[in-house]
């Protein structure tokens, strides 16, 4: 795994867009999982991956991620190695979102509000299941799992730093 650290010197304000999985066949391809659409898991892209940038020679989607091919690594072995790894890109090499449209990694560290107006907590993270992704909203040690739908969040207001939650039924 990479170090967040040890990237400030390589990105100034890093982004997550995938993480391995595992290898898959014998000549070095990557299985990887997308953060968000995979939009970024695109040939002749080059994220950081464990401690160095490597361009991406070829990639495909698949039902369970993406088959990823790698500048330097070619073997399983070399694959295995590189098994939990993040790939960052900088945030000004990412695309711009369409209006409206923005990395769900923008809503870590926002303010959670019910809809009356009251704090819930503070999005801490989020994770992808099969049907959407999900916040993670903490306060005092206490964790809220939120869909990431309309339904459920109905608001997201980037510039004032809030989100405005409908709390799923108990």
């Amino acid at each position: 795994m990479t170090d967040r650290n040890e990237l400030s010197s390589e990105l100034s304000d890093p982004v997550v867009i995938g993480v391995i999985s595992t290898p898959h066949g014998v000549r070095g391809t990557l299985r990887v999982k997308p953060v968000g659409s995979g939009l970024h898991l695109r040939k002749g892209e080059s994220p950081v991956v464990g401690d160095r940038r490597r361009t991406i020679l070829g990639a495909r989607q698949t039902p369970k991620g993406f088959l990823v091919d790698f500048e330097g690594i070619s073997s399983r072995e070399e694959a295995d190695a590189m098994r939990g790894a993040e790939l960052f890109l900088d945030r000004d090499e990412l695309d711009e979102p369409d209006e409206g449209e923005f990395y769900v990694s923008d809503l870590v560290g926002l303010e959670a509000l019910d809809e009356s107006g009251e704090k819930v907590g503070t999005v801490t993270e989020t994770f992808e299941t099969a049907a959407h992704e999900i916040l993670v909203i903490r306060e005092d040690g206490e964790e809220i799992y939120v869909p990431f739908t309309m339904e459920h969040v109905p608001e997201i207001n980037l510039e004032a730093g809030r989100i405005t939650i409908a709390q799923p039924e108990e």
